[in-house]
């Protein structure tokens, strides 16, 4: 789903955030016209049709607002019409007052409790470094929301759609977001694109991806890019816009299709280590940065499995290729990267462990 519109911020999602409260103070109204009308028409009937029923309606009216010009004459006549009052006085004050509050709710905690949220929320992304940007959060987007979301990495939605946000803010109401087109620089730069660490384009369009890849290229050359390609032939042109990789739902489903039905077990247990789940083992991958005092060690000297409770099940080295479970003498360089296994905790305390001196 393509990310839209410049307008303003939350003007598009609040109409829909305010149902609820729009809804209650419906309710009290329609309350309190059918108290006026059946008021109105109660006191017709008990006054044996001696006043016009629009003159029973007004004068319902004005008693349950309270204001009280003067009774209706000859009221003295009907024994039953003060009862008919009383019960319209209370059962008017009562409507009123539910009205008011459902009415002071609406204004109070949704337009000036929507606004000033924004306005934190905006204060929020401002401050935001070394972040993740999320273009779209259709149904490719959501799936990176739930995974960011279940771990560290600080991250904001750019989105157009209103009823996708709508239901993004139900689902996960501390996500950040920003309502408007990704593929515009000043969206992007509002979500920070060019101190980002890295964007995710999971726009529907291919066109789309490809021009956010560019925009946030362009003003972020150090960031990571990956980009959803829904036409495989689109992908060469993708990676030449600036995106670091792609993914095509079409063959990843493809291979996974394949994968469930020769070995179901193993793909079962390569999802759990996917999952970016707190509580549980999972790959991750740690960086060695130039000053890391690791550098020149191996994996035996340095204290990896004791200290951390990893297990280092590959060394991707700086030309990008692989060394799998590599032995206790792998000598360790800079500008490789630990793919390792365990937990989310384990591997913060890995990556305390390999920065660089100056940063300690």
């Amino acid at each position: 789903m393509s990310a839209s519109s410049p307008t303003s911020p939350i003007t598009r999602v609040r109409g829909r955030v305010l149902r609820p409260h729009a809804r209650h103070v419906s309710s009290a109204l329609i309350a309190l016209v059918l108290i006026v009308l059946l008021g109105g028409c109660s006191l017709w009937l008990v006054g044996g049709h001696e006043y016009p029923l629009w003159e029973c309606i007004y004068f319902a009216l004005y008693t349950v607002s309270t204001v009280g010009y003067a009774e209706l004459p000859h009221f003295g006549n009907h024994p039953g019409i003060h009862v008919v009052i009383v019960a319209l006085i209370i059962a008017g004050v009562g409507a009123i007052a539910f009205f008011q509050s459902a009415l002071t709710v609406m204004f109070v905690e949704g337009i000036i409790g929507k606004a000033v949220r924004r306005r934190r929320m905006e204060r929020k992304i401002a401050e935001l470094n070394r972040h993740v940007i999320v273009a779209g959060c259709g149904r490719t987007g959501r799936y990176v929301i739930g995974e960011l979301s279940a771990g560290t990495t600080p991250f904001v939605v750019i989105e157009r759609d209103e009823d996708t946000l709508l239901n993004l803010y139900e689902q996960y109401p501390q996500v950040l977001y920003i309502p408007g087109d990704a593929t515009a620089d000043n969206i992007l730069m509002q979500a920070g694109a060019d101190r980002a660490m890295g964007l995710v384009a999971c726009l529907s369009d291919d066109r789309d991806n490809l021009f956010v890849t560019l925009s946030v290229r362009a003003l972020n050359p150090e960031a990571r890019i990956t980009a959803k390609v829904v036409d495989i032939n689109n992908e060469t042109k993708v990676i030449r816009a600036g995106a670091d990789a792609t993914v095509n739902p079409n063959r990843i489903g493809g291979k996974r299709l394949a994968s469930e039905l020769l070995r179901p077990h193993v793909t079962e247990f390569l999802d759990e280590m996917l999952k970016v789940t707190e509580g549980k083992l999972h790959f991750d991958e740690v960086e060695l940065v130039e000053g890391t005092s690791v550098a020149g060690r191996t994996l035996r000297e340095v204290p990896i499995r004791t200290e951390t409770n990893l297990l280092v099940v590959a060394v991707r080295q700086p030309n990008g290729a692989y060394t799998y479970n590599p032995s206790p003498d792998e000598r360790l360089c800079v500008g490789e990267r630990l793919i390792v296994m365990g937990l989310l905790s384990d591997v913060e305390r890995l990556r305390e462990m390999v920065k660089p001196q100056a940063s300690l």
